[in-house]
């Protein structure tokens, strides 16, 4: 995954010439004059083209790629890491990439100076993300038990229960209308999650009965975790919108100040909730490659979602989720030994249906 991000920023960089393409893009009228109007408009299209297909890979192999790592990581025999921790090093890995970006663009003074301006002395604008900063802490480190209760492929598709939950808070929060299409894929999305979720029919022998109750009560539990998380996830996204309608802070101002914030919770819900455990093992107890990527992917998912944002569009943002749970299923079925049943294999169909048509059908 990183050798292909590195490769594609190196192609993004270059012009194919070889000429660097901060020089043949910044200065647009110099370039246009020297090899034409339509050519340096051409250009130009191609390369938001390029990006708007490469984030979208990029955003279909990340949200897949952290919720198999995070499995992994958590289905290894003996002793697990403290959720908390991950979260904390991954809200930290978040505020140093999102200050890096502030002075890359506006150079390392001006940067300094938008960080002090924007974090230090303006407590008030700082306190407004308080909520959704603990909302979102809350959401991930409830993302860590789910996906230890529930596969990936079943915790992927499940999670698509935020659509339904970020379209309520948006119609009560902020009065926007959803087209009869999205009401219909909703009411989709919610039957082909019942579907996944419906037990199998029981085994036959007493010891077969009870192993069957303890996975169902698991997976009852692993499907609470992941609604509360959707409910989380889409209450601090509308009431992130809500508050912050018509301010012109920088995109990465404002994950600095969120991932600022989820530094500061998550430290304090660890030494609340685990110090003894700390104090005995250590922070980075029982970490692993399969933690430590998956922590990786956690913290640039944020910045990855803040590309596509910017270049691509409902639909293509729909695609690149349905592609997602297609490839956490495919990669659960030779990795994690999980089998596809008519079930769940209906349920996934309903929930990527569902997925695409709210994302092609906005209200006009």
């Amino acid at each position: 995954f990183f050798l292909f991000f590195r490769s594609v920023l190196f192609r993004l960089m270059f012009a194919p010439d070889g000429s660097p393409v901060k020089a043949a893009l910044l200065p647009v009228p110099a370039a246009m004059a020297a090899a034409g109007q339509d050519n340096g408009r051409l250009y130009c299209g191609v390369i938001s083209l390029q990006l708007k297909y490469v984030s979208l890979f990029v955003l279909a192999v990340q949200n897949s790629a952290l919720i198999l790592f995070l499995r992994a990581s958590r289905v290894q025999q003996g002793p697990l890491y403290i959720p908390g921790t991950a979260v904390a090093v991954s809200e930290a890995i978040k505020l140093t990439c999102s200050a890096a970006l502030v002075l890359y663009q506006n150079g390392f003074d001006r940067g300094m100076q938008e960080i002090r301006e924007e974090i230090l002395q303006k407590p008030r604008s700082m306190l407004k993300l308080l909520v959704p900063a603990a909302l979102y802490t809350f959401q991930n480190t409830l993302l860590f038990f789910a996906v230890t209760l529930l596969d990936a492929a079943t915790f992927q598709v499940t999670y698509q229960l935020k659509v339904l939950t970020t379209a309520l808070f948006s119609v009560v929060m902020l009065g926007k209308r959803l087209s009869i299409q999205q009401w219909l894929s909703l009411i989709v999305l919610m039957a082909g999650v019942a579907a996944i979720q419906t037990p199998a029919k029981a085994p036959a022998s007493a010891a077969s009965e009870a192993s069957q109750a303890d996975s169902n009560a698991a997976r009852f539990l692993g499907l609470l975790l992941v609604i509360a998380a959707c409910v989380s996830s889409g209450f601090a996204g509308v009431y992130f919108e809500k508050i912050l309608k018509g301010e012109v802070t920088s995109l990465w101002i404002r994950n600095m100040q969120l991932a600022f914030f989820g530094v500061v919770l998550s430290l304090l819900s660890l030494v609340y909730t685990d110090l003894d455990k700390l104090m005995d093992f250590g922070f980075f107890y029982m970490y692993n490659k399969a933690t430590v990527v998956g922590i990786l992917m956690q913290a640039v998912g944020g910045l990855v979602v803040a590309v596509v944002v910017k270049y691509a569009d409902n639909i293509l943002k729909g695609f690149a989720t349905s592609c997602s749970m297609v490839l956490s299923c495919l990669v659960s079925v030779y990795y994690f030994d999980f089998v596809v049943s008519e079930r769940f294999a209906l349920g996934a169909l309903m929930v990527l249906l569902a997925t695409v048509i709210y994302s092609s059908y906005p209200a006009k």
